[in-house]
Protein backbone atom coordinates (compact mmCIF):
# COMPACT_ATOMS: atom_id res chain seq x y z
CA UNK A 1 0.00 0.00 0.00
CA UNK A 2 2.64 2.26 0.73
CA UNK A 3 3.88 2.92 -3.21
CA UNK A 4 -0.25 3.64 -3.85
CA UNK A 5 -0.34 6.33 -0.65
CA UNK A 6 3.10 7.66 -1.93
CA UNK A 7 1.37 7.99 -5.49
CA UNK A 8 -1.70 9.67 -3.70
CA UNK A 9 0.41 12.28 -2.10
CA UNK A 10 2.41 13.25 -4.60
CA UNK A 11 -0.81 13.84 -6.81
CA UNK A 12 -2.49 15.85 -3.84
CA UNK A 13 0.78 17.75 -3.74
CA UNK A 14 1.14 18.58 -6.92
CA UNK A 15 -2.82 19.59 -7.50
CA UNK A 16 -2.46 21.75 -4.27
CA UNK A 17 0.69 23.43 -6.13
CA UNK A 18 -1.02 24.35 -9.31
CA UNK A 19 -4.27 25.49 -7.75
CA UNK A 20 -2.28 27.51 -5.00
CA UNK A 21 0.45 29.53 -6.91
CA UNK A 22 -1.15 31.40 -9.11
CA UNK A 23 -1.70 35.11 -8.39
CA UNK A 24 -2.77 38.29 -9.58
CA UNK A 25 -1.15 41.99 -9.27
CA UNK A 26 -2.87 44.90 -9.69
CA UNK A 27 -1.77 47.56 -12.58
CA UNK A 28 -2.89 50.70 -13.12
CA UNK A 29 -4.60 51.28 -16.49
CA UNK A 30 -4.57 55.60 -15.68
CA UNK A 31 -8.59 55.14 -16.37
CA UNK A 32 -11.91 54.21 -15.47
CA UNK A 33 -13.19 52.93 -18.58
CA UNK A 34 -14.89 49.50 -18.62
CA UNK A 35 -12.55 47.23 -20.05
CA UNK A 36 -13.67 43.86 -21.98
CA UNK A 37 -10.85 43.55 -24.52
CA UNK A 38 -6.74 42.14 -24.16
CA UNK A 39 -4.54 40.61 -25.81
CA UNK A 40 -1.68 39.29 -24.80
CA UNK A 41 1.64 38.71 -27.03
CA UNK A 42 4.20 38.08 -25.04
CA UNK A 43 5.20 38.32 -21.65
CA UNK A 44 6.22 41.72 -21.76
CA UNK A 45 3.70 43.55 -24.57
CA UNK A 46 -0.03 43.24 -24.28
CA UNK A 47 -3.24 45.06 -25.19
CA UNK A 48 -6.42 46.25 -23.29
CA UNK A 49 -9.34 47.85 -25.07
CA UNK A 50 -12.89 49.24 -23.39
CA UNK A 51 -15.20 52.19 -23.28
CA UNK A 52 -14.82 55.68 -24.18
CA UNK A 53 -12.22 55.03 -27.03
CA UNK A 54 -9.77 53.70 -24.86
CA UNK A 55 -7.32 51.43 -25.91
CA UNK A 56 -3.86 50.77 -24.08
CA UNK A 57 -0.28 49.04 -24.72
CA UNK A 58 2.38 47.87 -22.33
CA UNK A 59 5.77 47.36 -23.71
CA UNK A 60 7.25 46.55 -20.23
CA UNK A 61 5.08 43.78 -18.67
CA UNK A 62 2.48 46.22 -17.15
CA UNK A 63 4.28 48.46 -15.01
CA UNK A 64 3.23 51.23 -17.66
CA UNK A 65 0.41 51.43 -19.47
CA UNK A 66 -0.05 53.88 -22.72
CA UNK A 67 -2.82 54.83 -24.33
CA UNK A 68 -3.41 55.22 -27.48
CA UNK A 69 -5.73 57.73 -29.96
CA UNK A 70 -7.52 56.02 -32.70
CA UNK A 71 -10.36 58.44 -33.47
CA UNK A 72 -12.36 61.58 -32.62
CA UNK A 73 -15.90 59.41 -32.56
CA UNK A 74 -17.51 58.40 -29.74
CA UNK A 75 -16.79 54.32 -29.74
CA UNK A 76 -16.76 51.26 -27.15
CA UNK A 77 -13.73 49.16 -28.15
CA UNK A 78 -15.26 45.58 -26.87
CA UNK A 79 -12.18 43.35 -28.45
CA UNK A 80 -8.75 43.57 -29.71
CA UNK A 81 -6.44 41.53 -30.94
CA UNK A 82 -2.74 41.31 -31.81
CA UNK A 83 -1.13 39.47 -33.82
CA UNK A 84 2.34 40.80 -32.62
CA UNK A 85 3.97 44.00 -30.58
CA UNK A 86 3.36 46.11 -33.55
CA UNK A 87 0.04 44.65 -35.77
CA UNK A 88 -3.51 44.77 -34.27
CA UNK A 89 -6.98 44.94 -34.71
CA UNK A 90 -9.60 46.93 -32.92
CA UNK A 91 -12.95 46.16 -32.44
CA UNK A 92 -16.35 48.91 -32.07
CA UNK A 93 -19.53 47.61 -30.88
CA UNK A 94 -22.85 49.34 -31.63
CA UNK A 95 -25.52 49.26 -33.91
CA UNK A 96 -25.13 49.44 -37.34
CA UNK A 97 -22.07 52.10 -38.60
CA UNK A 98 -20.83 52.21 -35.11
CA UNK A 99 -19.55 48.50 -35.28
CA UNK A 100 -16.23 48.89 -36.92
CA UNK A 101 -12.79 47.31 -37.33
CA UNK A 102 -9.37 49.23 -37.07
CA UNK A 103 -6.21 48.06 -37.43
CA UNK A 104 -2.15 49.38 -36.96
CA UNK A 105 0.65 48.20 -38.11
CA UNK A 106 3.13 50.18 -35.82
CA UNK A 107 2.33 49.93 -32.27
CA UNK A 108 -0.88 51.65 -32.39
CA UNK A 109 0.80 55.21 -33.51
CA UNK A 110 -1.59 54.95 -36.44
CA UNK A 111 -4.84 53.26 -37.21
CA UNK A 112 -6.40 52.60 -40.33
CA UNK A 113 -10.19 52.18 -40.47
CA UNK A 114 -10.93 49.03 -42.40
CA UNK A 115 -14.75 48.14 -41.98
CA UNK A 116 -17.61 49.26 -40.75
CA UNK A 117 -20.92 46.99 -40.69
CA UNK A 118 -23.03 47.09 -43.53
CA UNK A 119 -26.50 46.74 -42.13
CA UNK A 120 -27.78 49.62 -40.22
CA UNK A 121 -29.59 46.81 -38.00
CA UNK A 122 -26.05 44.72 -37.72
CA UNK A 123 -24.18 44.86 -34.09
CA UNK A 124 -20.71 43.06 -33.98
CA UNK A 125 -20.15 41.27 -31.08
CA UNK A 126 -16.37 39.61 -31.19
CA UNK A 127 -13.61 38.85 -33.44
CA UNK A 128 -10.66 36.67 -34.15
CA UNK A 129 -7.76 35.58 -36.75
CA UNK A 130 -5.91 32.77 -37.68
CA UNK A 131 -3.36 34.77 -39.25
CA UNK A 132 -2.17 38.42 -39.81
CA UNK A 133 -4.06 37.73 -43.02
CA UNK A 134 -7.40 35.44 -41.83
CA UNK A 135 -10.08 36.87 -39.93
CA UNK A 136 -13.50 36.47 -39.09
CA UNK A 137 -16.22 39.13 -36.77
CA UNK A 138 -19.16 38.25 -35.77
CA UNK A 139 -22.57 39.87 -34.79
CA UNK A 140 -26.08 39.20 -33.98
CA UNK A 141 -28.05 38.29 -35.89
CA UNK A 142 -30.55 39.79 -38.49
CA UNK A 143 -33.39 39.16 -39.74
CA UNK A 144 -33.12 35.12 -38.72
CA UNK A 145 -29.75 35.13 -40.83
CA UNK A 146 -26.42 34.90 -38.41
CA UNK A 147 -24.09 38.03 -38.94
CA UNK A 148 -20.12 36.82 -40.20
CA UNK A 149 -17.88 38.63 -42.42
CA UNK A 150 -13.99 37.11 -43.31
CA UNK A 151 -11.12 38.49 -44.16
CA UNK A 152 -8.19 36.97 -46.06
CA UNK A 153 -6.13 39.50 -47.08
CA UNK A 154 -5.06 41.29 -43.89
CA UNK A 155 -8.65 43.05 -43.08
CA UNK A 156 -8.97 45.31 -46.38
CA UNK A 157 -11.78 43.41 -48.01
CA UNK A 158 -14.27 41.82 -45.35
CA UNK A 159 -17.03 39.39 -47.66
CA UNK A 160 -19.90 37.98 -45.78
CA UNK A 161 -19.94 34.09 -45.21
CA UNK A 162 -22.11 32.33 -48.06
CA UNK A 163 -25.46 32.19 -47.54
CA UNK A 164 -26.06 29.00 -48.81
CA UNK A 165 -23.61 27.76 -45.52
CA UNK A 166 -25.44 29.24 -43.17
CA UNK A 167 -27.88 27.69 -40.77
CA UNK A 168 -30.81 30.00 -39.89
CA UNK A 169 -30.50 31.24 -36.34
CA UNK A 170 -32.90 31.12 -33.98
CA UNK A 171 -35.38 34.31 -32.87
CA UNK A 172 -33.52 36.89 -31.18
CA UNK A 173 -30.26 34.12 -31.37
CA UNK A 174 -26.85 36.41 -30.96
CA UNK A 175 -23.48 36.86 -29.05
CA UNK A 176 -22.67 39.02 -25.62
CA UNK A 177 -19.80 41.48 -26.20
CA UNK A 178 -18.74 40.80 -23.02
CA UNK A 179 -14.68 39.55 -23.22
CA UNK A 180 -14.18 39.60 -26.93
CA UNK A 181 -14.27 35.13 -26.86
CA UNK A 182 -17.19 33.92 -28.08
CA UNK A 183 -15.31 33.36 -30.95
CA UNK A 184 -12.32 30.60 -31.36
CA UNK A 185 -10.47 29.37 -34.24
CA UNK A 186 -7.74 26.46 -34.02
CA UNK A 187 -5.28 25.91 -36.70
CA UNK A 188 -5.59 27.09 -40.46
CA UNK A 189 -9.39 26.59 -40.87
CA UNK A 190 -11.52 25.56 -37.39
CA UNK A 191 -13.69 28.21 -36.13
CA UNK A 192 -16.38 27.95 -33.29
CA UNK A 193 -19.30 30.30 -32.53
CA UNK A 194 -21.01 30.14 -28.87
CA UNK A 195 -24.48 31.76 -28.75
CA UNK A 196 -27.02 33.14 -26.60
CA UNK A 197 -30.43 35.06 -25.77
CA UNK A 198 -32.41 33.07 -27.70
CA UNK A 199 -34.20 29.73 -26.44
CA UNK A 200 -30.90 27.67 -27.05
CA UNK A 201 -27.35 28.27 -26.27
CA UNK A 202 -25.76 27.06 -29.38
CA UNK A 203 -22.12 26.36 -31.06
CA UNK A 204 -21.80 27.15 -34.42
CA UNK A 205 -18.41 25.33 -35.98
CA UNK A 206 -16.81 25.64 -39.52
CA UNK A 207 -14.29 23.49 -40.46
CA UNK A 208 -13.46 25.73 -44.12
CA UNK A 209 -13.06 29.21 -42.45
CA UNK A 210 -16.23 30.14 -42.40
CA UNK A 211 -17.60 29.36 -45.36
CA UNK A 212 -19.81 26.36 -44.31
CA UNK A 213 -21.00 25.45 -40.76
CA UNK A 214 -22.89 23.07 -38.88
CA UNK A 215 -24.26 24.05 -35.44
CA UNK A 216 -24.69 22.18 -32.25
CA UNK A 217 -26.83 22.77 -29.45
CA UNK A 218 -25.13 22.93 -25.70
CA UNK A 219 -27.04 22.07 -22.20
CA UNK A 220 -26.00 25.94 -21.14
CA UNK A 221 -29.50 27.72 -20.30
CA UNK A 222 -30.16 30.66 -22.47
CA UNK A 223 -32.32 33.92 -22.49
CA UNK A 224 -32.50 37.69 -22.89
CA UNK A 225 -29.50 38.00 -20.09
CA UNK A 226 -27.87 34.18 -20.75
CA UNK A 227 -26.29 31.73 -22.79
CA UNK A 228 -22.73 31.27 -24.09
CA UNK A 229 -19.80 33.57 -23.34
CA UNK A 230 -16.87 32.62 -24.11
CA UNK A 231 -15.61 29.20 -26.38
CA UNK A 232 -11.68 28.10 -25.86
CA UNK A 233 -10.61 25.00 -28.05
CA UNK A 234 -6.77 23.69 -27.27
CA UNK A 235 -6.93 21.62 -30.31
CA UNK A 236 -9.25 20.81 -33.19
CA UNK A 237 -11.63 18.20 -30.88
CA UNK A 238 -11.23 19.33 -26.82
CA UNK A 239 -13.04 22.59 -26.27
CA UNK A 240 -14.92 24.46 -23.35
CA UNK A 241 -17.65 27.31 -22.89
CA UNK A 242 -18.79 28.82 -20.24
CA UNK A 243 -21.30 31.49 -19.51
CA UNK A 244 -24.16 32.27 -17.42
CA UNK A 245 -26.75 35.02 -16.84
CA UNK A 246 -24.71 38.06 -16.39
CA UNK A 247 -27.82 39.64 -14.49
CA UNK A 248 -26.73 37.26 -11.79
CA UNK A 249 -23.03 36.99 -11.92
CA UNK A 250 -22.37 35.64 -8.28
CA UNK A 251 -24.60 32.67 -9.15
CA UNK A 252 -23.46 29.31 -11.02
CA UNK A 253 -26.12 27.28 -12.74
CA UNK A 254 -25.59 25.04 -15.39
CA UNK A 255 -22.71 27.34 -16.83
CA UNK A 256 -19.88 25.19 -18.25
CA UNK A 257 -19.87 22.41 -20.85
CA UNK A 258 -17.09 20.31 -22.46
CA UNK A 259 -16.57 18.77 -25.66
CA UNK A 260 -13.96 16.60 -27.05
CA UNK A 261 -15.80 15.66 -30.52
CA UNK A 262 -15.11 19.55 -31.79
CA UNK A 263 -18.07 20.44 -30.75
CA UNK A 264 -20.80 17.85 -32.42
CA UNK A 265 -22.16 16.84 -28.61
CA UNK A 266 -21.44 19.04 -25.04
CA UNK A 267 -21.36 17.46 -21.45
CA UNK A 268 -22.84 19.88 -19.46
CA UNK A 269 -20.50 20.30 -15.69
CA UNK A 270 -22.68 19.63 -12.24
CA UNK A 271 -19.77 18.82 -9.63
CA UNK A 272 -16.98 21.05 -9.12
CA UNK A 273 -18.05 23.54 -11.73
CA UNK A 274 -17.62 27.19 -12.17
CA UNK A 275 -18.02 29.57 -8.96
CA UNK A 276 -20.35 32.18 -10.70
CA UNK A 277 -21.30 33.53 -13.60
CA UNK A 278 -17.95 33.34 -16.37
CA UNK A 279 -17.34 35.32 -18.98
CA UNK A 280 -13.79 34.23 -20.64
CA UNK A 281 -12.19 30.74 -20.88
CA UNK A 282 -9.03 30.65 -21.89
CA UNK A 283 -6.43 27.41 -22.05
CA UNK A 284 -2.92 27.61 -21.35
CA UNK A 285 -0.35 27.77 -23.97
CA UNK A 286 1.73 24.88 -23.50
CA UNK A 287 0.31 22.95 -20.88
CA UNK A 288 -2.65 20.82 -22.87
CA UNK A 289 -5.57 20.26 -20.63
CA UNK A 290 -5.22 23.67 -18.11
CA UNK A 291 -7.23 26.20 -18.43
CA UNK A 292 -8.66 29.44 -16.65
CA UNK A 293 -12.45 30.85 -16.43
CA UNK A 294 -12.63 34.58 -15.25
CA UNK A 295 -15.97 36.91 -14.43
CA UNK A 296 -16.33 40.06 -13.09
CA UNK A 297 -16.75 37.56 -9.83
CA UNK A 298 -13.28 35.74 -9.71
CA UNK A 299 -11.87 33.25 -11.49
CA UNK A 300 -11.52 29.12 -11.82
CA UNK A 301 -8.74 26.99 -12.44
CA UNK A 302 -8.93 23.28 -14.11
CA UNK A 303 -5.98 21.04 -14.74
CA UNK A 304 -8.51 18.17 -16.39
CA UNK A 305 -10.25 20.27 -19.87
CA UNK A 306 -12.55 21.97 -17.74
CA UNK A 307 -14.08 18.59 -16.35
CA UNK A 308 -13.32 20.10 -12.16
CA UNK A 309 -12.29 23.59 -11.48
CA UNK A 310 -11.05 25.00 -8.27
CA UNK A 311 -11.49 28.49 -6.99
CA UNK A 312 -8.34 31.13 -7.66
CA UNK A 313 -8.29 33.38 -5.19
CA UNK A 314 -8.40 37.14 -5.93
CA UNK A 315 -10.78 39.63 -8.24
CA UNK A 316 -12.69 39.15 -11.01
CA UNK A 317 -12.40 40.46 -14.13
CA UNK A 318 -14.50 40.97 -17.75
CA UNK A 319 -12.12 39.71 -19.90
CA UNK A 320 -8.57 37.56 -19.58
CA UNK A 321 -5.89 36.46 -22.02
CA UNK A 322 -2.94 34.24 -21.60
CA UNK A 323 0.69 35.47 -23.27
CA UNK A 324 1.72 33.10 -26.05
CA UNK A 325 4.05 31.36 -23.43
CA UNK A 326 1.68 30.92 -21.10
CA UNK A 327 3.54 32.32 -18.10
CA UNK A 328 2.11 35.15 -17.56
CA UNK A 329 -1.65 36.58 -18.61
CA UNK A 330 -3.49 39.83 -17.68
CA UNK A 331 -7.17 40.53 -16.83
CA UNK A 332 -9.11 43.37 -17.71
CA UNK A 333 -12.29 44.56 -16.12
CA UNK A 334 -14.78 47.44 -14.89
CA UNK A 335 -13.72 50.65 -13.55
CA UNK A 336 -10.16 50.66 -15.52
CA UNK A 337 -9.38 47.70 -13.53
CA UNK A 338 -6.02 46.03 -14.93
CA UNK A 339 -4.14 42.92 -13.41
CA UNK A 340 -0.96 40.53 -14.54
CA UNK A 341 -1.94 37.08 -13.49
CA UNK A 342 1.51 34.95 -12.84
CA UNK A 343 0.95 31.27 -12.71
Amino acid sequence: MRPILSLVACISLTLATLVASPRWTPQSSGGTATLRGVSAVSDTVAWVSGSGNTILRTADGGRTWQPLTVTTDPLDFRDVDAIDARMAYLLSIGTGPASRIYKTTDAGAHWTRQFTNPDPKGFFDAMTYWDADHGIVVGDSVDGRFSIFLTADGGRTWTPAPREGLPPALPNEGAFAASGTNVAVYGRNDVWFGTGAAANARVLHSRDRGRTWTIAETPLPSGRSSGIFSVAFRDATHGVVVGGDYSKEKEAVDNVAVTSDGGRTWTLIKEHALSGFRSVAAYVPGAKTSLMAVGPQGADWSIDDGHTWTPIEGPGFHTFSFSKTGAVGWGAGGRGSLARFER
